[in-house]
């Protein structure tokens, strides 16, 4: 006997508490594994061999790491309102800063003002010096415990601020956990709580999926400590994986929650009424779950570890989430039973009461759009249009620290280089030129590019350092403003693309431009190279899997372009709200000025949970059940197994019903026709095209399928179906 969700969910049901326990052990093993081992990054490594990797390669070959070098990680400015750089009260305030950074043990390096004289250490109004600060150490570490001094030290008319790499890098994880803490535990599972109970009326019904979701969450980010030991994985993994647990879990958890309480409405005891959510809901969320993790697959082949980390979160916590669903959420129903509608809320618990009934406003919308499906097709698909259309603005940039709040200290620091030394960031543009540097052509040709950074007004302190080995000549020049804005990004495509061409063409010297600036152009080159590619393997393994589940070639095809069509309009708004600041004021956001460069590729795939808008799965049917009790449609579904307690008056009931529909006259209605006859052939779930109050359903979806299913049912062949479904006593079979 082949695998059955619904043989899956009886046994779990069967045995509640061995189930269950199963869970707790793996929860615990989870966490246990999440404080032990998992290890994320902030840095962004790319694995292709792009030109930046190249040049770095030749740095690093021909520079050793030696452990006396001065280096500069950090800016750390210092500013007085009232006194100038020459005051007695002045030099006092800045010394007692710097003193406080060097005794820290967290810097490698700090240089003064007042001991090497450099000019380009005083702000050009003569109010503020710049310590450059090298760190000891783990970068991020140091940098916070520098910042913490920093901010300490703006107080006595003194005001103190930082900026560089790893200062950014630790404002970034302090965002990312606030936002983690904001977003999903003060906001995400209190709205999806509240949520629950609108839906099914009762708190113990609202905390079934909500644990479901705990569970899938701990355990994943527990297999994901298990992957950190291997690979590099990204900071982002965290947001991922909460962010995906609570919507995929309690999703699937609602799904099989309500309609278990549908199977006992209609009569079923209880460890049947499991199993025929396990049919039908388990059913659907199993392909459901596939269909995401294939999506999610595409990231996987993407040669980046942001995107990488975000696979294996979006993959775990999927798969668990399906195991979940299919097994501990059977198990839990077991054990409540009908107490699962206990705590009733006080005006909302009337919905326990409206089980399986069709819900007026959804059915009635469905209904509506149903009657005029070419209006409500047009309708629909000008408003995705017109949403969509932003995206012909979209520019793509690195989360470079333009973009971050402007309450993160490093953005203030950055603010206030680029205010008073006309500086932003301290990371450098650098050319690496291997050959015989000794050589008098190749050294002409070094000087002659040296001289057009100098010259160009998109770069500035240009420097030259030569190998020991004379093998390789290193150029330098920190580009004016953030590394990576629209204008640095240009002056190095140019400098690649023009100026290196032009400088050492004929030359057998082999010339790499690197740093963050040209990190950031590959990294948009490798997202431009793979978007096209992960498009085209998600849609074609997702048509195969659908194709499959339905059994039909027009069903996955309209998933797909609902697919394409709701990812344009998230892409359009996506550039309204975070690139073009309309209505980010609102939202609480903060206005960007580009949208971060694995964004759309990440986003391409997410919404492929919009296919759990079309009509759900059919059941893995009984014959035998379904012989015996027949096709229901009064309650506008068909419903297989008949009721083991033998309620023989609500049969006689349904034997009535359906002899009242096969002498109701046929209107001429083909909307009317297709509700009548897709009772069985288009459902999921065993629901059927008109949704039903509490339902999970996508809006975009509950338009746009039954408008275009309504129109194909046009046409001879489909109201000669029609017409023979109404005289069946069972209808067709999907």
């Amino acid at each position: 006997m082949g695998f059955s969700t619904e043989h899956l969910a009886r046994g779990c049901a069967r045995h509640p508490w061995l189930t269950l326990g199963a869970w707790v052990v793996a929860l615990v093993l989870g966490v246990g594994l999440v404080v032990t081992f998992l290890d994320l990054s902030s840095e962004g490594n790319v694995t292709s061999n792009s030109e930046s990797q190249q040049g770095y390669t030749l740095i690093d070959r021909h520079f050793p790491p030696d452990p006396n070098a001065q280096y500069t990680d950090e800016l750390v400015v210092v500013r007085s309102e009232r006194e100038k750089v020459g005051s007695v009260p002045f030099r006092r305030g800045f010394e007692k800063v710097l003193d406080e950074i060097r005794a820290s043990r967290a810097v490698h390096n700090a240089e003064s003002f007042y001991e090497t004289k450099n000019p380009r250490f005083v702000a050009r109004d003569r109010h503020a010096l710049v310590i450059p600060v090298g760190l000891a150490g783990d970068c991020q570490d140091s940098a916070g415990v520098v910042q913490g001094i920093v901010q300490d030290a703006s107080r006595g008319g003194f005001d103190v601020t930082m900026t560089g790499n790893c200062s950014a890098d630790y404002d970034l994880n302090r965002i990312l956990n606030n936002d983690l803490k904001r977003g999903e535990l003060y906001f995400g599972i209190p709205a999806a709580l509240v949520i629950l109970v609108l839906v099914f009326g009762a708190l113990v019904a609202a905390v079934v999926p909500l644990a479901v979701a705990i569970f899938a969450i701990a355990i994943s980010l527990g297999l994901s400590a298990i992957f950190s030991q291997v690979f590099d994985l990204s900071v982002y993994l965290l947001q991922m994986t909460t962010v995906m647990g609570l919507a995929i879990a309690t999703d699937y958890g609602l799904f099989i929650v309500s309609r278990y309480r549908e199977e006992r409405a209609a009569g079923r005891v209880k460890l049947e009424a499991i199993a025929g959510s396990g049919a039908t809901a388990s059913r659907a969320v199993l392909f459901s779950g596939l269909a995401f993790v294939l999506a999610m697959c595409g990231l996987l082949l993407v040669p980046d570890s942001v995107l990488r980390s975000l696979g294996v979160g979006a993959l775990t916590v999927g798969l668990v989430s399906v195991f979940a669903a299919l097994t501990l959420v059977p198990a839990l129903l077991g054990l409540l039973g009908d107490k699962v509608n206990a705590l009733r809320v006080p005006f909302l618990g009337r919905v326990v009461d409206s089980a399986g009934e069709e819900g007026r406003v959804w059915s009635g919308i469905a209904r509506a759009v149903m009657r005029r499906p070419v209006v409500s097709l047009a309708a629909v698909l000008v408003v995705l249009l017109v949403c969509a259309a932003p995206v012909l603005g979209l520019r793509l940039s690195g989360p470079g620290i333009r973009s971050f709040p402007d309450s993160a200290p490093s953005k203030q620091g950055f603010l206030v280089l680029t205010r008073e030394f006309n500086v932003g960031t301290v990371d450098s543009v650098k050319v690496a030129i291997e050959g015989d540097v000794t050589a008098a052509p190749l050294r002409r040709n070094v000087r002659r590019l040296v001289r057009g950074l100098r010259a160009n007004p998109a770069f500035r302190d240009t420097q030259i350092t030569i190998s020991r080995d004379r093998r390789l000549a290193l150029v330098e020049a920190i580009p004016v403003g953030d590394s990576r804005d629209r204008r640095s990004l240009a002056a190095v495509r140019a400098l690649r693309s023009s100026e290196v061409p032009v400088v050492f063409g004929g030359t057998n010297a082999d010339v790499r431009v690197t740093g963050e600036t040209a990190e950031e152009i590959d990294y948009t080159a490798l997202m431009d190279y793979w978007l096209p590619r992960i498009v085209a393997l998600v849609l074609g393994l997702s048509f195969v899997l659908l194709t499959i589940a339905f059994r039909s070639i027009v069903l996955p095809l309209k998933a797909i372009l609902l697919n394409l069509l709701s990812v344009g309009a998230a892409y359009g708004l996506l550039v309204l709200v975070f690139q073009d600041g309309i209505g980010n004021g609102i939202l609480g956001f903060s206005k960007t000025p580009a949208v971060t460069t694995w964004v759309p590729l990440f986003l391409f795939t997410v919404p492929l949970r919009a296919l759990d808008g079309l009509p759900r799965l059919p059941a893995q049917q009984d014959p035998r059940a379904l012989s015996a009790d027949g096709a229901e449609r009064g309650g506008g579904r068909v419903r297989g197994g008949h009721d083991r307690e033998g309620d023989h008056g609500r049969r006689a009931d349904h034997h009535r019903r359906l002899r009242r529909i096969r002498k109701r006259p046929d209107r001429g209605d083909p909307a009317g026709r297709l509700r009548r006859r897709d009772r069985a052939a288009d459902r999921r779930d065993g629901r059927s095209l008109c949704a039903r109050s509490g339902e999970h359903e996508a809006p975009r979806a509950l338009e746009l399928v039954p408008a275009e299913l309504a129109r194909l049912a046009a046409g001879p062949a489909r109201r000669a179906r029609s017409r023979a479904a109404i005289a069946s006593p069972v209808g067709p079979q999907g």
